[in-house]
Formats: C-alpha cells, sequence, structure tokens
C-alpha cells in the first residue's frame, strides 16, 4: 500500500472515531496492522481501538510485532502499560512504566516505585 493509501485510511479510521464508530474505524486500522505489522502508527491506533472495546491481550500482540518511532515512545509505553493492566498485569504495567520514565530522565527521577 502507498503512502497516500495509508494517510487516507489513518484520515477516516480518525474521522470514524470522531464520529461516534469505532468499530468502523477498526475494521480500517486492521488492514492497515495486517499490510505492516511493524507500522507504529497504525499499531498504536488499533491497540487504542482494541483497549477500547476491553481487548488487551489482542492490544498487546499488536504492539510487540510493531517498530515504532522515537516520537512515539510514550505512546507505546502509555498503551502497553493499560493492556497489561487491563489483562491483570498489573505489576508488569507499572514495570514497563518506569522503564519509560526512566530511559526519559534518569532512575533518579522517576516517581514510580517498583
Amino acid at each position: 500500500m502507498n503512502p497516500e493509501a495509508r494517510q487516507f485510511m489513518l484520515t477516516a479510521a480518525w474521522l470514524f472515531v470522531r464520529h461516534g464508530l469505532p468499530h468502523r474505524a477498526r475494521v480500517l486500522m486492521e488492514a492497515l496492522v495486517e499490510d505492516d505489522p511493524r507500522d507504529g502508527v497504525s499499531a498504536a491506533s488499533l491497540a487504542e481501538l482494541l483497549l477500547l472495546d476491553g481487548r488487551g491481550e489482542e492490544a498487546l500482540h499488536v504492539l510487540r510485532m510493531a517498530d515504532f518511532p522515537a516520537e512515539l515512545a510514550r505512546a507505546e509505553a502509555l498503551l502497553e502499560t493499560r493492556a497489561l493492566a487491563m489483562v491483570g498485569r498489573k505489576t508488569d504495567g507499572v514495570r514497563r512504566w518506569k522503564r519509560y520514565l526512566e530511559a526519559r530522565k534518569g532512575a533518579e527521577r522517576s516517581w514510580v516505585e517498583s
């Protein structure tokens, strides 16, 4: 799929969400992730929609397959933390968020306790 088609589908998915049709948006995002499972933008969008449906395991699977650019590091950490908490792995979620904070600020400035 070319970049213009990907951008069109991302925009259409956003419009569906904006107008209260997240299930339609999810169909588009699933198609984008199927086409390129490593695309971090599509993976983050699909993971968010899966979390809205209470599908934490599926969101984790999508997140783990993707490569996230540096500018999406916070989104990746937040989505993974939420998915881990949703599936009952709160301790793993806390560790994941702490790893993000330590990478960003340094261990001495992280406010999350192990």
